[in-house]
């Protein structure tokens, strides 16, 4: 595997991350970074996720892993800025963490593979594209994600 084979196998790891978060938030590229023989695809979520609905949201990301056969190899249970830490059986580190603001962040790191060039991700964000430059805080209000209580996960079909 080359570069560009890790970076969309890092993508389709994200694709399908994003795919299981219900209702769907809005997110941009961050930014791709290489080193001497991996590199790591980031995206960061502008959807404002409450802290009312944080563990919820880790739940949800924790569960699609899981399901997917990727090994939870750790777990920050920080109120304020809680994160997960996954690994997939082929090698790549996942990682979602909650920073200011309730924004939430994920990597997915590549293992060593064969130096290679790397293109953009092919997959479109669903809301202004950011990569290049300086991510503002999330900015997007969502219902269910942005609220601060009401709404129960099963009362909108998150199981």
């Amino acid at each position: 595997m080359d570069m560009q084979e890790a970076a969309e196998r890092a993508d389709s790891i994200l694709d399908g991350t994003f795919g299981a978060i219900s209702p769907e938030v809005h997110w941009t590229h961050g930014e791709t970074t290489a080193g001497s023989c991996d590199l790591s695809r980031r995206r960061a979520v502008m959807t404002v996720i409450s802290e009312q609905r944080r563990g919820g949201f880790l739940g949800v990301v924790e569960r699609f892993w899981r399901k997917s056969g990727y090994e939870i190899t750790s777990v920050n249970t920080s109120r304020e800025f809680p994160a997960i830490y996954a690994k997939s059986p082929d090698g790549f580190g996942l990682r979602l963490s909650i920073a200011g603001r309730g924004q939430a962040f994920f990597e997915v790191a590549t293992p060593c593979v064969e130096e290679s060039d790397v293109a953009k991700p092919r997959t479109r964000a669903n809301g202004p594209d950011y990569s290049g430059g300086p991510i503002p805080r999330p900015d997007v209000y969502d219902d269910f994600w942005s609220s601060e209580g009401g709404l129960s996960a099963s009362s909108v079909g998150i199981s």
